[in-house]
């Protein structure tokens, strides 16, 4: 299954997935190849990606919307971190001021941000 995670300044993420799991209004819910089609609202949270060849990466938004196909996923989100690359500790923060930044819950912040963490360390 093919996932486009697009913001404002461009692509975060292109490429071939076998899942993710997105921060839905509703609640977070996984993504399979062949799920059913359906668009929906993104609250500010966490993205996990799973590639296809087993490793994860992890991205945070602020919010956004997903159309979910029978085999591609497009995210447009208003911003995005990922959290990878050589420096995590910097993008893990930056990551963390960005879901700060929209989420009106510390609840929610609270999780988000454990997810990042957790994340982080397993990267």
């Amino acid at each position: 299954m093919k996932l486009e995670l697009i913001t404002p300044n461009g692509a975060i993420f292109e490429g071939e997935i076998k899942s993710a799991t997105l921060p839905g209004a509703e609640g977070e819910f996984g993504v399979l190849d062949e799920h059913a089609g359906t668009v929906t609202l993104l609250n500010a949270g966490v993205i996990e990606i799973e590639k296809e060849d087993g490793s994860k990466e992890v991205v945070a938004i602020n919010w956004g919307t997903a159309k979910v196909e029978e085999h591609k996923v497009t995210i447009l989100a208003d911003g995005a971190v990922s959290i990878s690359g050589s420096d995590i500790a910097a993008s893990l923060e930056e990551a963390k001021e960005l879901v700060k930044s929209m989420s009106d819950s510390d609840s929610a912040i609270a999780t988000a941000t454990a997810k990042l963490e957790s994340a982080a360390k397993a990267l």
